[in-house]
């Protein structure tokens, strides 16, 4: 919301690079989207924030921050620390805000911890407290919980509930949690209380199955899990494909005869796939560790760039992309293996064939129906020339 073409409402997301638990945790993918990219993205998407603001320490998170989208403020070495508070890095923010002459009314606190942050929760808390309805506002989720704590002794006290009477979920008033997701909050408020909680707090409930907060490995595990199920398919917007071979283009066997010739097995509706991609303007370009002549001269057959008997994926790939004058952001990059991973970091989309190796699948962006030689080429070419047409 903007007021005389002045900010109203500021979003700001304090993202250190530093983080004991999930190292380069700010960076890490679920969905094939780094986590800071997935709460930008949810801010913007809430319709209701002027502007996104990333205070990070960490080059890498304020290069990507911005290409996403969002401003970024360079946060000092004494708040970027393990015991540095997240009201201390908003102060610090609001207050280069201000030093540019941006004084927002409204301040939403995101942590890209959360990485299925309800974008119409965010809007509903953001108008509560822009319309006067409550001071501050934060996400939780419902909980019909039966709560205990250990006492001096180590035995078991009910919390909140009486242990001797065990009502129905339906005869109960749910209690809520927080998620992590979202605190809003009226910005002279929280200047002048110095904390996320003052005056009239309003809880914003949001799915259950939205609140996973990062903070361990295995949460990390869970949400890219939960990803897929979650979240609805994307359409495929990129200005280049690349692909692996071994696995993608092949099902990743081969025939070698007596004297050791390679011949593998190819997929003609992927060559078709490619075709149709080239006639649209798609730069390809294949990529492959694998040094056998099979690979050029497949690809020469689909008229198509190769690279291959490279060990360096990733690298390759930010000079191929350079010189067609490509951002990583807008390619999508189709694998099958630990090898395609560090190349599939680098992309804006991640794909894995069907049957990739689970930590492959776990990084995509997307998964693909097919697997690698049974049309899987074919199917990101379809999905990526559907995009096209929708575009136009």
């Amino acid at each position: 919301m903007t007021v005389d073409g002045m900010v109203s409402t500021v979003a700001i997301i304090p993202a250190r690079g530093g983080s004991k638990g999930v190292p380069g945790k700010n960076l890490r993918r679920v969905g094939g989207v780094p986590l800071v990219v997935r709460t930008i993205r949810a801010a913007l998407a809430s319709g209701r924030v002027d502007l996104v603001v990333v205070s990070t320490d960490d080059p890498a998170i304020a290069r990507i921050s911005r290409s996403a989208g969002a401003r970024v403020v360079d946060r000092p070495a004494d708040l970027s620390g393990d015991t540095a508070s997240s009201e201390s890095a908003i102060v610090h923010a609001l207050d280069e805000l201000a030093a540019a002459g941006i004084e927002p009314s409204v301040t939403a606190f995101l942590q890209a911890t959360s990485p299925f942050l309800p974008a119409a929760a965010l809007a509903e808390a953001v108008d509560a407290v822009a319309s006067g309805a409550c001071d501050s506002a934060f996400a939780a989720r419902e909980s019909f919980e039966f709560v205990w704590r250990r006492d001096a002794a180590d035995l078991a006290v009910a919390v909140g509930h009486d242990a001797g009477r065990r009502p129905r979920r339906q005869d109960r008033e749910p209690s809520f949690v927080e998620t992590g997701a979202f605190y809003v909050f009226a910005t002279a408020g929280f200047r002048e209380h110095g904390h996320r909680f003052f005056g009239r707090t309003a809880i914003v409930a949001v799915p259950e199955a939205t609140a996973i907060e990062i903070d361990e490995p295995a949460q990390l595990q869970i949400a890219q899990a939960l990803a897929p199920v979650l979240e609805p398919v994307e359409a495929v917007d990129v200005a280049a494909v690349v692909t692996d071979f071994d696995g993608v283009h092949t099902d990743d066997s081969a025939w070698i005869d007596a004297a050791g010739n390679e011949q593998v097995r190819v997929s003609r509706s992927d060559g078709m796939g490619v075709a149709l991609l080239r006639r649209a303007g798609v730069p390809l370009l294949i990529l492959s560790t694998e040094a056998n002549p099979v690979v050029r001269a497949r690809a020469e057959k689909l008229r198509v760039a190769v690279r291959h008997g490279v060990d360096d994926k990733a690298a390759v790939l930010r000079e191929w992309a350079a010189g067609e004058g490509i951002p990583l952001e807008e390619i999508a990059y189709l694998g099958n293996d630990v090898n395609d991973m560090p190349a599939m970091a680098m992309v804006g989309w991640p794909v894995a064939v069907a049957d990739a190796r689970p930590e492959v699948r776990a990084a995509a962006r997307l998964v693909l129906s097919r697997a690698g030689g049974a049309g899987a080429v074919r199917e990101l070419a379809d999905r990526v020339l559907a995009a096209r047409g929708a575009a136009r």
